[in-house]
């Protein structure tokens, strides 16, 4: 299993690189989404599945890692936007929006990368939503410019 630092550093090169080769970088980006999801599978003490869900083992990640904690549902529309756009890029990966597809790819798993790892060392992140009352609460007051 990657590290979650490896998962990091694979995110921010395809992130900058996302007009590569759309169905090779769709195809490794939800991989990476896998992988994060392995990860919080895993803190729970579960093996990850290999099972899929709507042909895709990022959903059925998704919906072990639910198991015993409902607000982990906050990132299922992430892990289906992910999906989503896995289907627009492998299905033409010529259309000339394959760039900016890919790039939407990326921002949003990177997005799943941060709620799985912020959910991991703060379990009450997404109760409410991603900026849950509770965890705003015990933060410091910032100024806003």
């Amino acid at each position: 299993m990657k590290s979650l630092a490896e998962i990091e550093r694979r995110l921010d090169a395809l992130e900058a690189a996302a007009s590569g080769s759309g169905t090779v970088a769709a195809a490794e980006l939800v991989e990476l989404g896998e992988a994060v999801l392995e990860h919080w599978v895993s803190a729970k003490g579960l093996a990850p599945t290999q099972e899929t869900r709507e042909g895709f083992r990022l959903l059925a990640l998704h919906r072990q890692g639910c198991t015993d904690d409902p607000s982990f549902n906050a990132c299922r529309e992430t892990c289906r936007e992910l999906a989503y756009h896995h289907n627009l890029v492998t299905s033409d990966p010529q259309h000339p929006a394959t760039p900016q597809r890919l790039l939407m790819m990326a921002m949003v798993a990177r997005h799943l990368f941060l709620f799985v790892t912020g959910k991991m060392q703060v379990a009450a992140l997404g109760d409410f939503c991603c900026a849950s009352r509770p965890i705003r609460q015990q933060a410091e007051p910032q100024e806003i410019d």
